[in-house]
């Protein structure tokens, strides 16, 4: 049985607010069943680890709580969120730029490493 679940957010656009509520709940269902998950947000999707990006973005208009109080309440349950490289040049960011919850920057290999373990499940968004 996979002791790991990676999250790929990679067609999960952010103008779509109702698109980003399955991926981050799942990865916080996930953590508190006590799987290792790890986000990685890529393309598109990469612009929610930028500073003020997710604290503007709702899931469901009128709903209190902003997809960066989900991505907070992830973290807080385990959940660890990376930032693919090509996105600090894509959409001019710097690690500075980055959302205190991102555990950091990670590549292609990375990903491909992870994807190829075999305790390891992946779901891509």
């Amino acid at each position: 049985m996979a002791k790991k679940l990676v999250i790929v957010m990679a067609n999960t656009d952010p103008r779509h607010g109702e698109e980003l509520g399955a991926p981050i709940f799942q990865a916080s269902v996930a953590a508190a069943m006590d799987y290792e998950v790890d986000v990685i947000c890529t393309a598109t999707a990469g612009r929610l680890m930028k500073k003020g990006v997710a604290e503007k973005l709702f899931v469901k208009e009128g709903s209190p709580k902003s997809v960066y109080d989900f991505i907070k309440d992830a973290h807080e349950a385990g959940v660890k969120f990376y930032c693919c490289s090509p996105n600090l040049d894509l959409f001019n960011m710097t690690t500075a730029d980055l959302i205190p919850e991102c555990s950091g920057i990670v590549g292609g290999a990375h990903l491909i490493e992870q994807v190829m373990e075999e305790d390891c499940k992946v779901l891509t968004y």
